[in-house]
């Protein structure tokens, strides 16, 4: 890659706040028109982590641009490029669809408002709620008129800090098609989310847990990467697979045991050491084993157990 296809480029970043870092040495880079998703446990690092890549927080240490702009003295530079849109809503509630997007297209001076805000809506499938007041809107609704209000005047980069929390599937389905429908035409994402199905929309993923980056790459990356061996468990009645979870948890060579639904995952990075683990539970009447590649969700499960809060 050049620099122009470069988004963002950092290298060593930390961040603390009452003497703790909750930014450790990070570095990493963001292609151009590309979704980048930030995954991790609460307080983990992601928010901040999110705001100092493009300039909205200031690093105690470590270098970087972003959008072409160093992300330590030009700042006002890179703020002028980049949409926000929170997990709460942040437009005014009182005000309808139509309203809300054209004072916001005033504010960032944008030359037609009114056309910029009527454009949206339509982009945006809002035809027909223009009128409507938004805090009567449900949560999907107001998730796209959020989205419409911070792409507005036209930003490189979009930040979205848990967009789709408390929506319903049909509409964070429609909100993703729309995401990628923009990184097509050449915006850049960063996206922090707790949804498995939605990071695997994403380009490439990155995993924060308590400060530190841990993996990052696309999907089929992270996962091959964790070296998991994976076993799915099925049969039997819930209170056989309750009791084998307990059994097989903390097993020398069985490194996570995870409930799904009505079976378990049973996972391990040394194969071998798995295999001599679970042979005797194999044998058992009733029980199912089958070996499978470890999921998405396996593998973050499995980083999160690994990892160390830096809470004091």
């Amino acid at each position: 890659m050049n620099g122009s296809d470069i988004a963002i480029d950092v290298h060593g970043l930390t961040k603390k706040f009452d003497g703790r870092a909750v930014v450790r040495n990070l570095s990493m880079q963001v292609k151009r028109g590309s979704i980048y998703g930030f995954l991790g446990p609460n307080g983990s690092g992601k928010t901040t982590t999110i705001r100092m890549l493009c300039g909205l927080l200031t690093p105690d240490e470590g270098t970087g641009t972003c959008l072409g702009y160093d992300i330590l003295t030009e700042t006002d530079k890179i703020k002028t490029q980049v949409g926000y849109m929170t997990q709460r809503f942040s437009l005014y509630e009182d005000l309808s669809v139509r309203e809300n997007l054209e004072f916001i297209g005033r504010i960032y001076g944008i030359a037609q408002p009114v056309a910029a805000a009527r454009a949206a809506i339509e982009r945006l499938g809002l035809t027909g709620r223009e009128n409507q007041i938004a805090g009567e809107l449900s949560g999907g609704w107001k998730q796209r008129l959020a989205l419409g209000a911070c792409t507005l005047p036209s930003p490189q980069l979009l930040l979205l800090d848990e967009p789709t929390a408390g929506v319903d599937p049909k509409a964070r389905r429609e909100f993703w098609n729309e995401i990628h429908a923009l990184a097509a035409n050449g915006l850049t994402v960063l996206v922090s989310t707790h949804y498995m199905d939605e990071a695997e929309r994403c380009h490439e993923i990155a995993y924060i847990a308590y400060g530190e980056l841990l993996v990052h790459g696309t999907v089929d990356q992270v996962i091959a990467s964790s070296h998991l061996t994976t076993y799915i468990v099925s049969g039997g009645q819930d209170g056989n697979l309750n009791a084998l979870s307990e059994q097989l948890t903390g097993m020398p060579g069985i490194d996570m045991v995870a409930p799904f639904g009505t079976s378990l995952h049973v996972s391990g990075r040394d194969a071998a050491k798995l295999d001599a683990a679970i042979a005797p539970y194999r044998k058992r009447k009733g029980l199912d084993w089958q070996r499978s590649e470890p999921s998405l969700e396996d593998v973050f499960i499995d980083l999160m157990r690994r990892s160390q809060d830096n809470f004091p």
